[in-house]
């Protein structure tokens, strides 16, 4: 096993971007993504689905970085809501440089098992949701002649897991949109990749997963013998927000360590 990380120095590479980030409240990859881009300069809102744990989170950041911190609650299956968020945001925070659409609904369910209801909650939320969010905010990025999207795809859109049929084609159909939309996107000067992590560990995936499975994805998988940190990935979402990602788009970046 490699050791731990240390956590990165702000640089300030996202000094005065505006940065919206979906399901950012909690112990995972969304809330990580905003603590990283507010530490590297970004005025940031988050938004989820939960108001008192979206509360809590929103001053959690606001307290470390000691500058305020939007928020928004949203479901992103929802048109009106996710028409609101933006408006929101463009509002508050006067522009929209940054969308992370990091909202997702997971789910282990064998393909003769899966029931309709549990078929189109994930699309929806994964698949759909993504689709809502960027054709709400791309009219803003187009009128400003600028903005990045960032989508959160996953290893399984690539590489095949029992019992994650509905997740994987989901996140594979992110990663599409994601092409198809940044040609479309392109000559607005507006950019759209998209994040594939691996397996990154937090408080609330060990708390709703099977420890034995865990500990075998790590030992099995992952080549360096840890999964990786939520912050690493938010890492990876930051270069792909900043200009030191100027010449990227249409790309799905794999952050992984996973063996073939």
């Amino acid at each position: 096993m490699t050791t731990q990380p240390p956590y990165p120095e702000s640089r300030s590479i996202l000094t005065g971007k505006a940065v919206l980030i979906t399901a950012s409240a909690g112990t995972g990859i969304g809330f990580a993504t905003a603590r990283r881009c507010a530490e590297e300069g970004a005025l940031v809102m988050l938004s989820d689905m939960h108001e008192r744990r979206l509360g809590e989170y929103a001053d959690k950041l606001a307290a470390e970085i000691g500058r305020p911190v939007h928020r928004m609650l949203c479901n992103v299956r929802s048109d009106g809501d996710v028409r609101a968020l933006i408006a929101a945001a463009v509002e508050r925070m006067g522009r929209l440089d940054v969308l992370v659409n990091n909202a997702g609904l997971g789910g282990t369910h064998a393909v003769t098992e899966t029931t309709d209801q549990q078929w189109e909650a994930i699309l929806d939320t994964n698949l759909g949701g993504t689709m809502r969010m960027m054709r709400a905010a791309l009219p803003v990025m187009i009128a400003q002649g600028s903005g990045v999207i960032v989508n959160m795809g996953s290893i399984v859109a690539w590489r095949a897991e029992a019992g994650q049929s509905a997740y994987a084609a989901s996140k594979a159909g992110v990663l599409a949109l994601t092409r198809c939309a940044a040609i479309e996107a392109a000559p607005h000067n507006v950019r759209i990749n998209a994040v594939v992590p691996s397996l990154a560990l937090h408080p609330y995936l060990q708390k709703v997963s099977d420890p034995a499975h865990l500990a075998r994805m790590v030992r099995e998988n992952e080549a360096f013998g840890r999964a990786a940190e939520p912050w690493e990935i938010g890492n990876t979402v930051v270069f792909l927000a900043s200009d030191y990602s100027s010449y990227v788009t249409g790309e799905a970046l794999s952050v992984s360590c996973r063996r073939a």
